[in-house]
């Protein structure tokens, strides 16, 4: 990559990012707030630079969640990205980690990560893929950071500019919505997109078949 290119992808993580608001309730943004059990070296900015190397790509799809989760994107900073993927060295354009994240006993790992990552491995178009989504935010619980909402059509007005801003970026992009939930955010804010059954819940084999036939269409 040359310098012109890293400061490209640094400059286009930080444009994304700064439209996030931060320390909203119930809501835990990855590149401006610091993680209870996140170890001192995967702090905000730790985050934006894995965000910005993945993103330094010529992608042909941007697969598009609901939102960020506790055991993903809340630590590594990449949505459907989990600490286990990144250091077991699964995701392209980010060296193996050497060194845990978090101070939990094991690793998070995310199942529909997983299966998101080994789907875009079996088709080929690891390299050509972008993964955000629709709220990039992690939305919560109250007073429990370690699980999983669906956000309100309010919160999913905060992720708005920011998808926008992405698709404009990469107009020769496919975007998909992974999921009902981010295809119906995704109308409302007028992208045109494809639909892919979500891994989660047993999902996972419409998921793979379905992001196959945009692959080969």
């Amino acid at each position: 990559m040359s310098p012109n290119e890293m400061f490209s992808n640094n400059k286009l993580a930080k444009l994304l990012t700064d439209t996030l608001p931060p320390e909203l309730p119930n809501l835990f943004n990855p590149w401006r707030e610091r993680c209870t059990d996140d170890k001192p070296c995967n702090g905000p900015d730790a985050k934006l630079a894995r965000l910005a190397a993945h993103l330094a790509c010529d992608p042909k799809f941007i697969l598009c969640g609901e939102a960020a989760g506790y055991q993903g994107c809340r630590h590594s900073g990449i949505a459907f990205t989990s600490e286990r993927l990144l250091l077991e060295g699964k995701i392209p354009r980010i060296s193996p980690m050497s060194h845990r994240l978090t101070s939990r006993a094991l690793p998070y790992s995310e199942p529909s990560a997983t299966i998101v990552w080994e789907t875009l491995y079996n088709l080929g178009i690891e390299e050509r893929t972008i993964l955000w989504n629709a709220l990039p935010m992690h939305p919560h619980k109250s007073r429990d950071e370690q699980s999983n909402r669906t956000p309100t059509s309010e919160e999913f007005e905060i992720g708005k500019r920011a998808l926008q801003m992405l698709v404009r970026e990469f107009p020769l992009a496919k975007v998909v919505a992974v999921g009902r939930k981010a295809e119906k955010s995704l109308k409302t804010m007028d992208i045109r997109a494809e639909y892919v059954r979500h891994p989660a819940n047993g999902g996972a084999t419409k998921f793979a078949q379905g992001l196959e036939l945009l692959v080969s269409a």
